[in-house]
């Protein structure tokens, strides 16, 4: 367990979300100013309920954290998204590669792991959710972990940042090939989290759109190369 300062993080409906999420689970979680605050030291259950499951897409992302810090995770089907069916099976073959059973009912997922294990997965999808929930878990395994074709999104990079001020051993985020070799936790973790770069692209692109200027400050232009070079042409 850690206490964690999140800097820079948006007041959007997902994040009071996950902040209800971490709240049933047991965990303290508070807007502190500009910041959010989060304390994980004594978080009391491993479930998470369908009405909470529901509000939020990603929260599948719970599967493998708890699943590192209990041994067992017990979530319904993740909620649904506007972009249409997005399928866990891929988050699910690698927490089974380190180790998980996992049972599945008609609206629930059952993990457990005894021990989690360090393995190779390699992903059929470079899936961010997948590559996430495998890096986490990867975390709490006794050996090394390797993701081939794991996602190479900026997301993936400010998540390594984050494990590794935890105390975790993690390297290649930006890769196709990340490496997980170990976790000694420390207590405390501060992160700014990077620019919204599909919020920072949106505006570009409606700028292009309608014609007339448009500045974008505060992102990361290197963050939406593929969006800026067409943009220039």
């Amino acid at each position: 367990g850690a206490d964690t300062e999140l800097l820079n993080c948006p007041n959007l409906s997902d994040v009071d979300a996950a902040m209800d999420i971490l709240r049933y689970l047991g965990c303290t979680a508070a807007r502190c100013g500009d910041a959010l605050c989060i304390d994980t030291t004594a978080p009391a259950r491993c479930d998470i309920p369908r009405e909470l499951m529901h509000r939020m897409r990603s929260s599948v992302i719970f599967l493998g954290p708890l699943l590192a810090r209990f041994g067992e995770a017990e979530v319904s089907l993740p909620g649904g998204c506007e972009l249409g069916p997005r399928p866990i099976d891929l988050h699910l073959h690698a927490l089974r590669l380190l180790g998980a059973e996992i049972e599945e009912g008609e609206d629930s997922i059952v993990c457990r792991a005894s021990h989690l294990r360090g393995a190779e997965i390699s992903l059929a999808l470079p899936s961010v959710g997948a590559t996430e929930n495998a890096m986490i878990a990867a975390c709490a395994a006794e050996g090394t972990t390797v993701i081939y074709n794991a996602a190479r999104e900026p997301e993936i990079e400010t998540l390594q940042s984050y494990l590794c001020a935890l105390g975790a051993d993690v390297s290649g985020a930006g890769s196709p090939v990340i490496r997980i070799t170990g976790f000694s936790p420390r207590s405390h973790a501060g992160l700014r989290i990077p620019p919204d770069r599909i919020a920072a692209a949106t505006y570009l692109c409606a700028a292009a759109a309608a014609g007339g200027d448009v500045c974008v400050e505060k992102m990361c232009p290197e963050h939406i190369r593929t969006v800026i070079a067409p943009l220039r042409s």
